[in-house]
């Protein structure tokens, strides 16, 4: 079938989009509000751009009343954020920070997630995270409601437990046993299923 994306509605350009861009990794983004009240949220419209300078790139569509995600609102008024990577293990808990919840709750304290400091941005990390990269705002494209946030990563953290090789860099990927979004409102995949093949 053939769709016209400038004659489709938005929500059924996001059906073909995210039922066939799959599977995408997911972002449990830490920001702090300029109130002080912590916000944990994951977003699947999420990847890495570049080394040089070393930048993430983040989607945030509206909410569901159509207004700025909170998360959205806090990169743009501190320009800091973390980008937690989600391991199987952490899925319930990522997934009840998924919830439309008023902007003063604490998701990390709704979904009793223990954190720790970061060390070059407010936000704090979730501990139970493999991988977390902490990110400066470097470039803001807003669009109505939603923002898509670059963010330059001054600062990676991976767990001591799944670095093979430290000095050469070598992490034990499959370890992580992070997941990632598929289709529909609930299916997510894991990273067992892959193949090899030698580049020319």
């Amino acid at each position: 079938m053939e769709f016209d994306f400038e004659k489709l509605a938005a929500d059924d350009r996001y059906k073909i989009l995210t039922s066939t861009i799959v599977p995408r990794p997911i972002a449990w983004v830490t920001t702090i509000s300029k109130d002080g009240v912590r916000n944990a949220a994951p977003f699947s419209f999420f990847n890495a751009l570049s080394k040089d300078p070393p930048l993430l790139a983040l989607g945030i569509t509206p909410e569901a009343r159509g207004g700025m995600k909170d998360t959205a609102r806090n990169i743009l008024d501190t320009r800091e954020f973390v980008v937690n990577l989600v391991p199987r293990s952490a899925s319930h808990s990522m997934n009840l920070t998924s919830g439309n919840v008023p902007p003063d709750v604490d998701e990390l304290e709704l979904a009793k997630l223990e954190t720790r400091p970061s060390l070059k941005v407010l936000p704090e990390r979730i501990a139970i995270s493999p991988v977390a990269f902490e990110c400066r705002l470097h470039t803001p494209i807003v669009i109505s409601n939603q923002l898509i946030a670059l963010g330059e990563v001054v600062q990676a953290h991976v767990d001591d437990a799944f670095m093979l090789d430290p000095e050469r860099l070598y992490v034990d990927t499959l370890a992580l046993d992070l997941i990632g979004r598929m289709h529909g409102r609930g299916w997510y995949t894991g990273t067992g299923d892959m193949f090899e093949i030698a580049r020319p």
